[in-house]
């Protein structure tokens, strides 16, 4: 199958096969808003592209978002030169809008390209020096994009294109399956963008291109980048659906007929169940950060989409990492795909600073007020594993006389909005956030990103330090590492390459020494730029009714100035910790700061008495679904918008689970839970009444006192290809009829057909 024979021969809604690609943190080079956080308006992206939230040339494209300022992956070089191309005036059909030939590689072309290759085919018109600039700095116009979509590029201020962007255009275009592994930050929302805007059918009233993300705020930034692309393509919609978010603003949506829908797993299968979405029509495919969809659980949704979605769809799937159940899922279901690699630039190495401060637990917060005390910072950002834990550090912070404030997902949208300009605006300096609130934040400011919590794998690490050292500037990285996480600290380091120097805590005497540094100069501040003639005259009468000088009055309001605080530091302990019982210290749940990231104990035998504020739930997947502690953790988190802190344990029976969460749970947060999907089943939750069907039908095993759930608390345990459901099955809404593809025998898969 060839993307452009089909759209040259027709320009019928379904001729235009194009294709969308995943949305990273780093979206400096992927929209405008390269200065915008993926904290975004919780109201889905709706209507004409010129009504949408980002527009090329908007007021929320701002001074400090200009390419020119980005980081050397997503930088602009050059600009985009249009006058040699023979193309529509605007995006419209596929068949206005296929590319010359010249752009174009043939069948024998594509085929002979090799597929393990960091080369990608090179279109003809890059070879005319009248058309293309220097061979290592391509143009946009030399990728065959629409007219249109190259004025929206060049009024957004976007240059050249990355080197992702260039390799992965001209393959989506040509219609090839892709399998793109890169780095965040790298432009791939705009490689698959672009040339799937370029190729749409605007004459069409459902949906030609469909884009699945891991969570809802990479749905909402990847729709608004599509809104940019389009410029001022009045007719493109773009639908956001996501968990988390009434209904009845994404019915509307796709109501009104959406030419790209971008969403989550769940909601998408859910509205595909309700019959609020037609995947028939879908032309092209794009898998939106694959690996953390299989990390949350996604797997069993991920396939049932591609099981329901047209065999001859083009796919493009894109990951920062290709483990077995990606190339398991790329060899079964994309069909002769190129696979374009671009090697981690050494970003980490170069730029940001990265330190580890071996630290017990219980002095992590003092290690960490001191950090902040003495090194000179910008803005920050502070990782923590739960959302209780953002709100208590930053609270403690802010006693601390710092500007600290939380960022989690628990937040109405609105006030992560303000958080987050606060921050850019330099009201805040620091900004306490969970990594899926942080996700696709971008904020020039930030010098130093503190993991106060390790994450839970290393790709995350990468991602969460990747928001610093931009621009052009110099990053700092601290870890706040546990003795027992030394093994983990020496794993980052393999994923990184990059050897991270083990500094020490700030001593008492450099904390003193700062404090009194500052205190001189706020005390000369004060003296020049504030009239103290009343004081002065205070002062002296002071000293003339009593024996006081001047110097002692000084240093008594000194004292009193702190408020009773201490103003010398005393040293931190420092003799080592007694390896008291791991499971307090590191992985008791109600500790906020606790780490649990180095469990050793395996979880309880028995679900024992409920915490305060927890109630008993049963959901209506077991173990002959096959459905794992990660499957149910990743679609609680994600579509219900709940912590992983505050999910409790669980037991696995054979027809369903037993499991514990928090207590009176808004309705339409329950609502959501009882329709989400897993296992090619709906969870059905509902509070727990015991009974006599406890026992799980042939659950003979006695689960209740010694059923031993392999699950870590707080962590998402990493989706497999073997997470299908039993030999031959998939559940009743994932069966396969003909022409669909699927399980072929026993936990395979049957080969994709063109």
């Amino acid at each position: 199958m060839t993307f452009v024979s089909e759209i040259s021969s027709t320009s019928d809604a379904d001729t235009s096969e194009v294709q969308s690609a995943p949305t990273t943190e780093k979206i400096e080079s992927e929209t405008t808003t390269a200065d915008e956080s993926a904290v975004v308006e919780g109201a889905p992206v709706d209507g004409d592209a010129s009504d949408q939230a980002v527009s090329p040339t908007g007021e929320q494209h701002s001074g400090d978002q200009n390419p020119a300022n980005q980081t050397s992956g997503d930088q602009a070089i050059g600009n985009p030169t249009s006058g040699d191309r023979d193309q529509q005036d605007h995006v419209v059909n596929s068949g206005e809008a296929a590319m010359s030939d010249a752009t174009t590689p043939t069948d024998a072309e594509s085929k002979s390209q090799p597929s393990e290759t960091a080369e990608a085919a090179t279109p003809a018109s890059q070879e005319d020096p009248s058309v293309a600039p220097e061979p290592d700095q391509p143009s946009f116009a030399n990728l065959g994009l629409a007219e249109e979509v190259l004025r929206a590029v060049e009024a957004s201020g976007y240059q050249s294109p990355t080197e992702i962007q260039a390799r992965v255009i001209p393959e989506l275009a040509s219609g090839r399956d892709v399998l793109a592994q890169s780095q965040t930050g790298t432009g791939k929302t705009a490689a698959f963008a672009l040339p799937i805007l370029s190729h749409v059918d605007l004459h069409g009233d459902t949906p030609q291109a469909l884009v699945l993300t891991p969570t809802r705020e990479l749905a909402i930034q990847v729709a608004r980048a599509f809104s940019t692309y389009a410029g001022k393509t009045k007719k493109f919609r773009v639908a956001a659906i996501y968990g988390g978010q009434d209904y009845e603003p994404q019915l509307k949506q796709l109501r009104r007929g959406a030419h790209v829908v971008v969403g989550t797993p769940g909601r998408v299968i859910d509205h595909v169940k309700r019959g609020s979405l037609n995947l028939s029509s879908v032309r092209c495919l794009v898998l939106d950060e694959a690996d953390e969809m299989l990390n949350m659980g996604f797997l069993e949704d991920v396939e049932f989409v591609l099981q329901h979605s047209p065999e001859d769809q083009q796919i493009a799937l894109f990951s920062a990492t290709v483990p077995p159940a990606i190339r398991d899922i790329s060899k079964h279901y994309l069909s002769d795909p190129v696979h374009i690699t671009v090697r981690r630039k050494q970003v980490t190495a170069e730029q940001i600073d990265q330190k580890a401060i071996i630290v017990p637990p219980r002095l992590k917060q003092e290690v960490l007020r001191r950090y902040l005390e003495v090194e000179p910072t910008d803005g920050v950002i502070v990782f923590t594993k739960t959302k209780d834990a953002t709100i208590a550090l930053a609270e403690r912070l802010g006693h601390g006389g710092f500007r600290a404030m939380a960022l989690n997902g628990d937040m109405p949208q609105k006030v992560r909005e303000r958080t987050v300009a606060q921050l850019k605006d330099g009201q805040i300096d620091i900004l306490v956030a969970t990594d899926v609130a942080a996700r696709g934040l971008d904020v020039k400011r930030i010098s130093h990103v503190v993991n106060f919590d390790l994450p839970h794998d290393n790709e995350a690490y990468v991602h969460r330090i990747g928001r610093t050292g931009r621009a052009g500037r110099d990053g700092h990285a601290i870890l706040l590492v546990t003795p027992a996480q030394r093994g983990k600290l020496r794993s980052i380091e393999k994923t990184t390459r990059q050897k991270i120097e083990i500094a020490q805590p700030p001593s008492a005497e450099q904390l003193n020494q700062k404090r009194i540094e500052e205190f001189k100069a706020s005390v000369k501040e004060t003296v020049e730029s504030k009239d103290l003639e009343f004081f002065t005259g205070l002062i002296e009468s002071l000293a003339n009714d009593s024996d006081l000088t001047p110097q002692t009055i000084a240093a008594a309001l000194a004292f009193q100035s702190q408020r009773g605080r201490s103003f010398l530091a005393k040293d931190l302990p420092t003799a080592p910790e007694k390896n008291r019982q791991p499971s307090r210290e590191r992985h008791d749940r109600d500790d906020s700061f606790g780490d649990d990231s180095s469990r050793r104990a395996g979880p309880p035998r028995r679900l024992g008495p409920v915490r305060k504020g927890m109630s008993r739930y049963r959901i209506e997947v077991g173990r002959r679904d096959r459905v794992k502690p990660g499957n149910i953790v990743g679609a609680i988190a994600n579509e219900g918008g709940i912590d992983g802190q505050f999910i409790g344990p669980m037991l696995i029976h054979d027809t369903f689970t037993i499991l514990d969460l928090p207590e009176s749970m808004p309705h339409d947060v329950m609502e959501t839970l009882q329709r989400t999907w897993v296992a090619g089943k709906q969870l059905g939750l509902k509070v727990d009444t015991g009974g006599p069907n406890r026992v799980g039908g042939s659950d003979r095993s006695g689960e209740d006192s010694s059923g031993r759930p392999r699950f870590k608390r707080g962590k998402f345990q990493r989706g497999r290809d073997d997470d299908r459901g039993p030999a031959g099955k998939r559940g009743p809404h994932s069966k396969r009829g003909a022409g669909k593809r699927g399980p072929a025998g026993k936990g395979g898969y049957s080969k994709k057909r063109r």
